[in-house]
């Protein structure tokens, strides 16, 4: 059976309004735009989804939302993670009852569990949750723990426990490892934002990022450009592309996330942005102007392509 996890896959920012709740209306409209885009899926309370904020209830309805506006059009990925076993398996019962195509599990975060507790916190998942298929979520940086190492990842695939991997962090050479050392019904998932080519060329059979709310078609012409093997092509669509990434490589705002850029560039656009849930901030009206400005520079940069927003 071949697996869904390929191409590219927004991890959809979550559309809250002015008083902090979920906007249900801004949240479909913006699943439906990425889905239009001809994305190849969604991945639902991720990073960027702001889910370390979200309520158990919230997070379950934003998935309901996402399978409804899906519509089966594209497969949706959900983030089921909690630092809690228990809680994580509750989360991926649901998100298997909902329809997910599978579970993306982030590591332990806060509390510092130490190597075999985190791979037993994935095999205890795996056994209560059923069929869905697990995905490691690979974040270092912002977990408690490090990275599940590439043999233990394929431990963990060769007693069934997990499917595949979103690998997030500076070591591409990690995509290439991994694709030597598995076959390929183990997925990688390239999670970054800086070398998405690199990790095409590498065999990663897809790319999830926050910077996809931005970038959906681009992101797939890249996509399609590696799969008929026009590395030159893919190479020159990210070149155009860098100007929005530089926007946070070298943010114009250094006290403002890469998330309320995403929004602020949305809302120029004239696209549902929805705002950030405290403590992150909203770019303010000044900042918007500055950000409005660098962005009709970065779109003669990139072109009328880059405009096509409809």
């Amino acid at each position: 059976m071949s697996s869904p996890f390929t191409g590219i896959w927004p991890a959809p920012l979550t559309m809250f309004d002015l008083d902090g709740r979920l906007d249900e209306e801004a949240m479909a409209a913006h699943f439906d735009w990425l889905v239009t885009a001809g994305v190849h899926g969604l991945v639902v309370n991720g990073t960027s989804a702001e889910f370390i904020a979200l309520t158990d209830a919230e997070r379950r309805r934003l998935l309901e939302i996402a399978i409804t506006v899906s519509a089966g059009r594209v497969p949706v990925l959900a983030g089921t993670g909690h630092y809690s076993t228990a809680a994580t398996i509750e989360a991926t019962r649901h998100a298997a009852d909902t329809g997910a195509a599978g579970a993306l599990v982030v590591l332990p975060y806060f509390q510092r569990p130490a190597r075999p507790e985190v791979l037993d916190h994935y095999r205890a998942i795996a056994a209560a949750a059923g069929e869905i298929p697990l995905l490691v979520y690979n974040i270092p940086a912002n977990a408690a723990t490090a990275a599940v190492s590439v043999p233990d990842l394929a431990m963990l695939y060769r007693e069934g426990v997990v499917r595949g991997v979103k690998s997030t962090g500076p070591a591409i050479h990690l995509v290439n490892e991994l694709r030597t050392t598995l076959d390929d019904g183990f997925r990688v998932l390239y999670g970054g934002a800086t070398a998405p080519v690199e990790a095409l060329a590498g065999g990663a059979h897809g790319w999830v990022s926050g910077l996809l709310n931005v970038i959906p078609a681009e992101a797939v012409r890249i996509w399609d450009a590696m799969g008929r093997g026009d590395v030159e092509d893919a190479r020159a669509e990210w070149a155009r592309l860098w100007p929005y990434r530089r926007l946070l490589v070298d943010p114009p705002f250094p006290d403002a996330s890469d998330l309320a850029i995403y929004r602020g560039l949305l809302r120029i656009w004239g696209r549902p942005a929805g705002y950030c849930r405290p403590p992150l901030r909203d770019l303010d009206a000044d900042q918007l102007a500055e950000l409005e400005k660098l962005a009709r520079l970065t779109a003669a940069t990139v072109g009328s392509s880059a405009r096509s927003r409809g």
